[in-house]
């Protein structure tokens, strides 16, 4: 009984807190008004800071709470904003919020204010929320001065891509105020009287310094600077390692810099251990490892700036994250032409641990060998098979080798092997010449690449051995680093070898024959076709004992001297493909295919000449005209070279305007020329014609050509046409005929003007002196002192000379001239002017003088005077002619009558004087008894009388017949 006494009253006591809690949860809530609410501003942040306190709460009692929170602008009945705040409440217990505003609180009064509920799950349904408390306004505009206008927030910091609002308050309402946002016009709204605000969304980063934001009116323009960060970003690449397994290094890639001046801060944190450590670097952190054997490690990085934190985390094992330190001390222990023995050391890596190293050997930059070693401390490895004289790197790195993570860094050492003598013989070809039957040879040789150089070429031996003398041996030392030189030889036949030589020996020896006759260049030339890749040649063998091919050309053949180049080939080969980076197109490549006999002679075997590509010829012909006539005209350019073209000439193209638009000729073609005139064409297929006549054209027309080649690739270049202009049907004439004879006349004229006074001379001597007379010395003669000079005034002639001429001779007129060959054997004819004596009945001498001026060729036959005649002809009957002026009429009319029955060229008229000389008379049947000079008191008149009045000619046994003509006012004494 007493247990169960003991069990009731525990049961009860247990029971009387219970029915208190009980009473107390069902009674009804008191509400629970906050009190002492303030409310401040935090400018920086743009935030309010409300703090309050629940007073009515017991001292034991805790309850959650929920507050509402009213926040208004400008007027308490303007509320913005409106939200919950929960937490547990105690009595008297100080409770904190704060609110950020969109828009800065200097620009507008904000009032606040606050009701509770409790929302305790103690307390039954239903709840009810307080009163409100009193209005609390928080007004930043206290603390503004004067000034006419205020931007606002101040320094703002933001992040790229996010809103913000910027207000600013003007206290001069009239002022007419612009903003700008990096210079270019913003617009807002007003908020108040005196407030606008302007709303930038997704505002970019401009630069580290901010973003400039200003507004200007009628004062002094007022701003602010943004500060826009860069969105921060995750770190990348989180690794760590450790290279001795004391120090732990954990590195990243933090991303793109925020842009802002303060920088994010990087924090590593170890969740096993729980401990962290502060980065000093944005990019690696060291973590010290300690002695309590830890080897795994859970480490998480975190990244932190004034708006956001990110994290990344990693699992670490020590062992598996070695990262050894490169190697040190690395050199070459020894070196020779071939071998190289390389030395190196290591850090070591805790005890008994081993490395893992690699030796690469790079040649031309390339790893041409590559080993593998485990070192400890010191490591040593023999390098083989290298190339004497020769230029390479050795370079080591090492890794963990019980866990591979990573090779360190490599560490290199240049060496260079010793020298060896060249292990090849130079490429030799010659160049043979003959000057006065003897060969000329310029040997040429290539140097040799370095791979059988094997050290510094010094000199070249060029030895000639004269195989028909063998004990005659000829050495020429060729410094370095020629490449060629020139031997002199006789006709005999040699063989010339060369070596090269460095510091430690010489080359084999390349051999070339060379014989003592000149080599047969009678080889018809064929052509080759270039491609991409060059010259694709064959050839046919000549011998099947040839011991290779030698293929010569130039690389540059148009600039001379040519630098010859060449290619040797085996004897199995009948084809190549020639190329160099030489060959251009539009080039004419000329190749030699020399076959090798087995006694090394070479003998050309083909010529071959090709383009790369041939291109359209460069330049048109200068073609002259020749053998021009009315109807055609020759075209010529025979000095034109076609092998300096930049294709092969395959023709040319003849072109042939007309300027009065005649149709094309025969075997010519209508065609449009390139500058849209339309011309006649004629091909001209045969590359070797440089002729061409151009017929069936029109006296008297004007005619353009123009002469171009063509190639495989186009014609030549579009030059301007020449005119030609046919010349009439007669000009042949002109250049036949009169040419010459104007050419005739002018050394005629030449001639006459050179021999003048020899031609006055023979032709027209002047005039005789008559002091200087020879019948002056007659008259002295007979001594008769009164003789005198006879006056020419008014005396008549007393004979006329007619001569006549044989048949076919020309007339002599008055004026007129004869040749001494011309009247030579003439005999002339006198008409004897007697005196006119009316008892005159018989002949009688009388003196006749004749003025040889006149008749040359009389005075040279000697017919001077008249001659006694026979009584049958009586010499002086006159008839009917008594008066002089009978006489002349009678001559005038006998003069004309004759005109007409003579014929051309019978007639010459001879001027006789009054007087004749003793002597004169025919030379064949001179008188036998001459007549003494019958005197006239003076000279008379003299006439020219035609041949027609003159007596026929007389007889070969008759003497001259006399016909007398007498005035009977005048005689002779």
């Amino acid at each position: 009984m007493a247990l169960f006494a003991v069990l009731q009253t525990t049961f009860l006591l247990t029971l009387l807190p219970l029915r208190t809690y009980q009473s107390e949860v069902l009674s009804e809530p008191l509400p629970l008004t906050p009190e002492s609410l303030k409310v401040s501003i935090n400018s920086t942040k743009q935030c309010l800071h409300l703090q309050w306190t629940v007073h009515n709460l017991d001292y034991h009692q805790e309850l959650k709470m929920v507050f509402q929170i009213q926040i208004s602008r400008f007027k308490a009945s303007n509320v913005i904003w409106m939200g919950n705040y929960s937490t547990t409440v105690k009595r008297n217990q100080v409770l904190h919020w704060s609110w950020e505003s969109e828009l800065p609180l200097e620009c507008a009064i904000h009032f606040v204010r606050m009701r509770t509920m409790v929302d305790d799950a103690r307390i039954p349904a239903p709840r009810f929320w307080s009163n409100w408390s009193s209005w609390e306004k928080a007004d930043a505009q206290n603390s503004l001065g004067d000034h006419p206008l205020y931007v606002f927030p101040k320094d703002k910091l933001v992040e790229e891509g996010s809103d913000v609002t910027i207000c600013y308050i003007s206290r001069n309402h009239q002022d007419n105020i612009s903003c700008y946002l990096e210079d270019e016009l913003t617009y807002g709204k007003q908020l108040d009287q005196n407030v606008w605000a302007f709303k930038l969304k997704n505002v970019s980063f401009h630069r580290k310094t901010g973003t400039n934001f200003y507004c200007k009116g009628q004062g002094v323009p007022e701003g602010v600077v943004l500060f826009v960060s860069k969105v921060l970003e995750e770190p990348k690449d989180f690794s760590c390692e450790t290279r001795d397994l004391k120090t732990v290094t954990c590195t990243w890639d933090p991303g793109s810099d925020t842009g802002l001046i303060q920088l994010p801060s990087y924090t590593l944190f170890e969740s096993f251990s729980g401990k962290k450590t502060l980065c000093k670097h944005r990019n690696r952190c060291d973590w010290q490892v300690t002695q309590d054997s830890q080897e795994v490690y859970n480490f998480t990085l975190v990244a932190e700036n004034y708006f956001r934190k990110r994290s990344v985390s990693i699992l670490f094992n020590l062992i598996h994250g070695v990262h050894p330190l490169a190697p040190y001390n690395l050199f070459p222990k020894s070196v020779s032409a071939t071998n190289a023995t390389m030395s190196w050391k290591v850090s070591s890596i805790g005890h008994n641990s081993a490395l893992l190293c690699q030796l690469q050997l790079l040649g031309e930059g390339k790893v041409i060998q590559q080993h593998n070693i485990s070192v400890r401390v010191n490591g040593e490895y023999l390098l083989s098979e290298l190339k004497p004289d020769t230029e390479y790197v050795a370079r080591v790195h090492c890794a963990y080798a019980d866990h591979f993570w990573k090779w360190s860094e490599l560490i290199s050492q240049n060496f260079t092997t010793a020298e060896a003598a060249p292990s090849e013989a130079p490429d030799v070809w010659r160049d043979v010449t003959f000057v006065s039957g003897h060969p000329t040879v310029t040997l040429f040789w290539k140097p040799l690449s370095k791979v059988h150089t094997n050290g510094k070429i010094l000199f070249y031996n060029v030895v000639v051995e004269n195989l028909d003398e063998p004990s005659s041996l000829e050495v020429l030392s060729v410094p370095a680093p020629a490449n060629s030189t020139k031997v002199t030889l006789n006709r005999s036949s040699y063989q010339i070898y060369v070596t090269a030589h460095n510091s430690v020996g010489p080359s084999p020896a390349s051999a070339v024959a060379i014989s003592g006759h000149p080599e047969n260049e009678n080889v018809e030339e064929g052509r080759v076709n270039g491609t991409e890749d060059g010259f694709h040649m064959s050839w046919k063998p000549q011998s099947r004992n040839a011991t290779g091919y030698v293929v010569e050309w130039c690389d540059d053949p148009q600039n001379l001297p040519c630098v010859l180049q060449w290619k040797n080939l085996g004897p199995t080969n009948t084809g190549t493909v020639i190329s160099s980076d030489a060959f251009r197109p539009g080039v004419r490549y000329d190749f030699r295919i020399y076959e090798i006999s087995a006694k090394g002679m070479a003998h050309l075997l083909e010529k071959k000449a090709g383009y790369l590509k041939e291109l359209a010829p460069s330049y048109n012909p200068e073609v002259a005209t020749i053998n021009l006539t009315s109807h055609s005209f020759t075209l010529s350019w025979k000095d034109y070279s076609t092998e300096s073209q930049t294709g092969f000439i395959q023709g040319y193209y003849v072109y042939l305007k007309s300027k009065t638009g005649e149709k094309c000729h025969r075997e010519f073609e209508k065609t449009v020329l390139p500058d849209n005139s339309v011309g006649c064409k004629y091909t001209i297929d045969n590359p070797d014609q440089k002729t061409f006549v151009v017929k069936d054209l029109q006296p008297e027309s004007v005619y353009e050509f123009f002469v171009t080649p063509y190639t495989s690739a186009g014609e030549g270049p579009l030059d301007d046409f020449t005119k030609v202009t046919t010349p009439d049907d007669y000009s042949h004439i002109l250049t036949h005929i009169i040419l010459p004879m104007i050419f005739c006349v002018l050394v005629v004229t030449i001639t006459c003007y050179l021999k003048s006074q020899w031609l006055k001379d023979k032709c027209y001597p002047d005039i005789p002196d008559p002091y200087k007379s020879s019948v002056l010395s007659l008259i002295k003669f007979k001594e008769n002192p009164h003789i005198t000079i006879m006056n020419v005034n008014d005396c008549v002639p007393d004979a006329i000379e007619v001569v006549n001429k044989p048949e076919g001779s020309k007339i002599q007129f008055i004026g007129t001239r004869k040749s001494p060959t011309e009247t030579k054997g003439t005999k002339p004819v006198y008409l004897d002017l007697l005196p006119t004596e009316k008892n005159y009945s018989g002949p009688g001498p009388c003196i006749c003088f004749e003025n040889f001026t006149y008749n040359q060729a009389a005075s040279d036959l000697g017919y001077c005077g008249h001659f006694p005649v026979t009584p049958q002809a009586p010499h002086c009957q006159l008839g009917p002619l008594t008066s002089p002026e009978n006489l002349l009429k009678t001559l005038e009319q006998n003069y004309m009558n004759s005109l007409g029955e003579i014929p051309a060229g019978e007639a010459n008229l001879n001027y006789v004087s009054q007087l004749a000389s003793p002597m004169s008379g025919d030379k064949e049947s001179p008188p036998a008894n001459p007549p003494e000079p019958a005197l006239c008191s003076e000279y008379k008149m003299q006439m020219a009388i035609p041949l027609g009045l003159a007596s026929p000619a007389p007889s070969k046994n008759s003497s001259l017949s006399s016909t007398a003509l007498l005035d009977p006012s005048e005689h002779c004494h």
